[in-house]
């Protein structure tokens, strides 16, 4: 009989959702440092708000966070969209965050040193 062996565990999506739920948290209590919590620590961000391509070193997401401040009606679903031992990629729905604005994100994540850790993150704001 063959033996099976998951490569990737449950406990890694559990980590994984984690990761990305101390970004969604940060982002409702408008605290950057909660939100630095998911990203490496030389992440980056790129997407389209208002029709402009914006993005650069992750420290733009903090900015915008202590600059925008609380989003206490933000409404988010995270879903894994794909993984392994290593690697994950998730999408994020939010709406109404700070500026009353809607995104859909795309999160990419690396797992080092048994952490899981945004390297990237996509956006598109929603008109």
């Amino acid at each position: 009989m063959p033996s099976s062996s998951k490569a990737v565990t449950t406990r890694d999506f559990e980590d994984v959702v984690a990761a990305v739920q101390s970004y969604v948290d940060g982002m409702k209590t408008g605290d950057a440092k909660v939100t630095a919590k998911a990203f490496h620590d030389e992440a980056v961000m790129y997407g389209f708000a208002g029709g402009s391509l914006l993005g650069g070193p992750i420290s733009n997401l903090y900015d915008y966070v202590e600059k925008s401040g609380k989003a206490p009606n933000m409404q988010t679903r995270i879903d894994v969209l794909a993984i392994t031992p290593t690697t994950a990629a998730v999408r994020v729905d939010m709406e109404n965050d700070a500026n009353g604005a809607d995104y859909t994100d795309f999160h990419t994540l690396l797992k080092q040193d048994g952490q899981w850790k945004v390297i990237a993150k996509l956006f598109h704001q929603h008109s």
